[in-house]
């Protein structure tokens, strides 16, 4: 183990000079940390919502502070929020409530380097997927372990992607060069995830690589999703204040019916009613499984059309 820490943040600072941006998506995150960090001088951009609760804003001004980097935090209006989301299921093409929260903040991200007249952007897309970031799996045995990094490995996909496309943005993940995949790929389970004090991490070996390069207090900060962070997740209760549960109920049983579509909360009607205009009914799955709410084809447990977990 101690020969991989070295190696391994040598290939990620490599991978980061090979880069050309220097224009970050910043959230005080493990990930867009160390790329702060590496880039030494970076221009970054943090997205807050104004009306929610965001977490990440503190983590962010910490770093800036003991890093010495200058900090711009965008405040966002939930009109401006909700304008990005008609645009995020466009680029998308999907109403999965989930993506379309974490989404959003990548697109206003790069929204506003656009603006600045910037043309591309580093994004700290992969690491959950190639050092087990994710909460769903730490209590797992290595052996499930092993097996799920594999399936993710199989079938992970980045929005930042389509999304830096569509607005002319070029996206430069080092997470994701040929040469951390490999590595990533070759690291044990049980330095991925790992008992660090009283407390389970994932991404316990990016974690120690980098340990004493940025605050502390990141290095051992729990994993949160984009959504929380930015405070988008905040969305789900305004949707449930704003829309009648007697309009819900009556729209949901409309759609199931003529569209043979289930919707689950108030928040995926909101969004489906976008999908719907842009791209029109969902169409048959032509894959062998379907998932039983929209019957779009799946291959895993997760729906990328609605949002539906298990299917």
């Amino acid at each position: 183990m101690e020969s991989l820490l070295p190696r391994l943040y040598s290939e990620i600072k490599k991978s980061v000079q090979d880069c050309t941006s220097n224009n970050l998506a910043f959230s005080g995150g493990l990930d867009s940390t160390i790329l702060a960090y590496l880039l030494k001088k970076p221009n970054t951009v943090t997205i807050i919502a104004e009306d929610f609760i965001a977490s990440d804003l503190t983590y962010c001004q910490l770093v800036s502070k003991e890093l010495k980097i200058k900090s711009n935090i965008e405040t966002i209006k939930t009109e401006k929020i909700l304008e990005g989301i008609k645009n995020v299921i466009k680029i998308l093409k999907n109403f999965n409530d989930i993506e379309i929260r974490n989404s959003v903040v990548m697109y206003l991200a790069m929204d506003y380097f656009k603006k600045q007249g910037e043309k591309t952007l580093m994004t700290g897309d992969g690491a959950d997927e190639l050092f087990a970031g994710y909460n769903f799996l730490l209590n797992k045995s290595p052996q499930e372990l092993e097996k799920e990094q594999k399936r993710i490995w199989q079938i992970m996909h980045f929005p930042s992607q389509k999304i830096g496309k569509y607005l002319g943005i070029k996206i430069e993940s080092p997470f994701l060069s040929q040469n951390v995949k490999k590595l990533a790929e070759s690291i044990p389970v049980q330095y991925k995830v790992k008992k660090q004090g009283s407390q389970i991490y994932g991404k316990w070996i990016l974690r120690k690589a980098f340990e004493d390069m940025i605050p502390k207090t990141i290095t051992w900060r729990p994993k949160s999703a984009m959504q929380d962070g930015s405070g988008t997740s905040g969305l789900s209760g305004l949707f449930d204040a704003v829309i009648q549960n007697d309009t819900f109920e009556a729209k949901k049983e409309e759609i199931a019916k003529t569209d043979r579509v289930i919707l689950r909360t108030k928040e995926s009607m909101h969004y489906y009613e976008i999908y719907k205009k842009h791209f029109g009914a969902i169409q048959e799955a032509k894959s062998e499984r379907a998932c039983p709410f929209c019957r779009y084809g799946v291959d895993s447990k997760f729906c990328r059309m609605c949002g539906a977990y298990p299917v």
